[in-house]
């Protein structure tokens, strides 16, 4: 695995610190007035989530992994495990719960993104789209005059995932949602 230093940081560059995987998510050059030099990072970890601080001195080494981002399909849920299919040579998957993200706004042949440890042909995690369309197949009918701003109640989308919508929404419309929040963006027009 190659070594990198600490100028050749960047977002996104995924390290390997004491046999874990962990991804960078901000980082910040330092030259304090008095002293040596210095990098702060935000790091989180790949299969974790866990997101921790991390100060390294200026010019330190550290492993870097190549991670790619290949693109999948989802297939169905057998009850234990999540199947996929990579689009383009057709190989299918078969991942635990544990290293699906956002499984309640999958629905079968949705398009997402496969996260792999290139070195390793690991997969690490799923990525789901930012927004994704889905219909809404439960809510109540929203009453006109219970509130003085914009109310909201629980809708149930085809997924099962229960996000909460404008009083306007109804039964049978289709939604855009944003999975990294699990909130309602907006109506989609058929």
């Amino acid at each position: 695995m190659p070594k990198i230093s600490t100028s050749e940081f960047r977002n996104g560059l995924t390290l390997k610190i004491d046999n874990k995987l962990w991804t960078i998510v901000e980082f910040q050059h330092v030259k304090p007035g008095k002293g040596p030099a210095f990098v702060r990072t935000k790091l989180k970890g790949v299969e974790s989530g866990k997101i921790i601080d991390k100060t390294w001195r200026s010019g330190e080494n550290t492993e870097s992994i190549r991670v790619e981002r290949r693109p999948y399909q989802f297939l169905y849920f057998d009850g234990s495990f999540y199947n996929f299919m990579h689009t383009q040579t057709f190989e299918q998957v078969a991942l635990p719960p544990e290293k699906v993200d956002k499984p309640e706004f999958m629905k079968e042949s949705q398009e997402m993104v496969m996260v792999v440890n290139a070195e390793e042909e690991k997969i690490l995690f799923t990525e789901l789209p930012d927004h994704v369309n889905l219909s809404v197949v439960q809510t109540d009918p929203g009453v006109r005059g219970d509130t003085a701003q914009g109310g909201s109640k629980p809708a149930t989308l085809e997924t099962g995932a229960v996000v909460q919508v404008p009083l306007f929404i109804n039964e049978g419309e289709m939604l855009r949602v944003d999975t990294r929040t699990s909130t309602y963006i907006e109506r989609v027009k058929n």
